[in-house]
């Protein structure tokens, strides 16, 4: 019989255009590499997250949801319905890298060359447009949302507290991504802030983030 404990679950909600979320994963990823982590990828959509209220919202980025956003999101989830959640990992990883590393944008040949990547087929592609699994890709966004309210964005994360209670919280946002010794101590910091019951948010004002032109 095993001593090790088991791996620390981590629920992490991601849309694929989101340049913060993709930071916020890679710095996840950073930490698994150093603790146990069991990391559990969910679809979020700033399409669905923002779909009440885009008359609200400046002109270029509401032709992005519009536009823009669907696609991707439709695709990643009939991949997740017809081949397992566990093909989300990889698929965002492929999808991130050509969109923010490579500066590909989310267009059709950018996520038909990102299933290509990971080995999944292009007749997923047929999703683009509209997709049956439209209310599972709404049930993964409500279940990350609920989490942390409707006033935030992507990535949602959720683990376990110290007392077993489930602690979500929306970021952190970093950029660039921390490495190393760092990583970890952000982990560590990111989860003792967000286990007291009374804390509400913490922010500074940064002057340069993520580049959005290529969306």
């Amino acid at each position: 019989m095993s001593d090790k404990s088991p791996a620390t679950p981590v629920d992490f909600w991601f849309d694929p255009l989101c340049p913060w979320a993709w930071m916020t994963s890679r710095w996840v990823l950073e930490v698994q590499k150093q603790r146990d982590l069991d990391v559990r990828w969910h679809l979020m959509s700033l399409a669905v997250l923002n779909e009440d209220k885009l008359d609200e919202l400046p002109a270029e980025y509401r032709e992005m949801l519009e536009v823009k956003a669907w696609g991707p999101v439709r695709v990643v989830i009939a991949a997740q319905e017809e081949h397992g959640p566990q093909v989300l990992g990889d698929l965002y990883t492929a999808l991130g890298t050509r969109i923010h590393n490579q500066d590909e944008g989310p267009g059709k040949e950018t996520v038909a060359a990102a299933l290509k990547d990971v080995g999944l087929p292009e007749s997923l592609m047929d999703h683009w447009d509209s997709t049956p699994y439209e209310p599972q890709l709404r049930a993964s966004h409500k279940e990350g949302i609920e989490k942390v309210g409707q006033e935030v964005g992507t990535p949602v994360i959720a683990v376990p507290g110290p007392d077993g209670e489930e602690i979500a919280f929306f970021g952190p946002v970093v950029t660039p991504a921390p490495q190393g010794e760092e990583a970890v101590r952000l982990w560590d910091g990111t989860l003792a802030v967000a286990s007291v019951p009374g804390f509400y948010e913490i922010k500074r004002t940064r002057t340069k983030g993520p580049d959005f032109s290529n969306l």
